[in-house]
């Protein structure tokens, strides 16, 4: 009877420690979310038809005109108090930003000097897998890496990462799991398409505005393409960006506003 009464109390004892180890666990991972944001890693590329377009135009208008394109693929938005910037390259000015996204890590993309303009200790981090270890080695923390499908909330933004590649050349190969962003503000779906070509994903995305390349050597294979990917997402507004320094004219962008007043699309330039 002893013997039994050391093996239940012993078993008591292993519940009890179960019970004590998962709940450790389930405090730990409510600590994460609170301190990084909500994450989730999708098998399955994420339905983001349902995304965007519930805003009035003129709603979309007014906060179209707080994004500002500051050359090549950099995107800066303020944003209820927040300072957020995607691709920071070549920046004129010192700043302090709450969130930096990038969509991979190629230098015009993946800038550390402008990085180190911009990020303060607090900054936290949305980037393609491939700019992590780059972005540790430096010294940065909160880091959150995603790969196509990725979905997440930072800052009260919902953000999605979504395809970005290369179909006819191997300058953006889809292996690379480099990736465009859809954020979204507060019922305003943003585009943000990253260095890609028009790619099938993109019509099963849909969004309000979005910001596309014109470039015709590493991303968009001409400025036609890049009308045919505002069509497939539906966008309501259109940004031109990469264009005027590496590749890409003014006349591609001139071009690019006629075909998209063609289809009553408003062009902004984030100037």
């Amino acid at each position: 009877m002893k013997a039994m009464n050391i093996t239940l109390n012993y078993s008591n004892f292993d519940i009890i420690k179960q019970i004590v180890m998962k709940s450790l666990a389930l405090l730990a991972l409510i600590l994460f979310i609170f301190l990084n944001g909500t994450y989730s890693q999708s098998l399955n590329y994420p339905d983001t038809k349902n995304m965007g377009q519930i805003k009035t135009l003129d709603e979309v208008r007014d906060f179209a005109a707080t994004i500002q394109w500051l050359g090549q693929a950099t995107a800066r938005i303020k944003y209820k108090g927040h300072v957020i910037y995607i691709d920071p390259f070549q920046l004129k000015l010192s700043d302090t930003a709450d969130l930096i996204l990038i969509t991979h890590d190629h230098f015009d993309h993946l800038s550390p000097d402008d990085i180190a303009r911009i990020a303060s200790p607090n900054t936290r981090f949305v980037v393609a897998a491939a700019c992590k270890d780059k972005l540790e080695k430096a010294g940065y923390r909160n880091i959150q890496a995603v790969t196509p499908g990725s979905k997440l909330t930072i800052l009260g933004l919902g953000i999605t990462a979504v395809p970005a590649y290369k179909l006819t050349s191997n300058k953006h190969p889809k292996d690379s799991n480099y990736v465009g962003f859809l954020i979204d503000f507060d019922g305003i779906v943003l585009y943000h398409t990253g260095d890609t070509e028009r790619i099938p994903e993109m019509k099963d995305i849909r969004c309000d505005i979005i910001m596309l390349p014109l470039g015709q050597t590493y991303t968009m294979n001409s400025v036609e393409e890049a009308a045919g990917a505002v069509t497939d997402t539906k966008a309501r507004i259109a940004m031109p960006i990469h264009w005027g320094l590496y590749e890409g004219t003014a006349k591609d962008a001139e071009k690019f506003s006629q075909l998209m007043r063609e289809q009553n699309i408003l062009v902004v330039t984030g100037k």
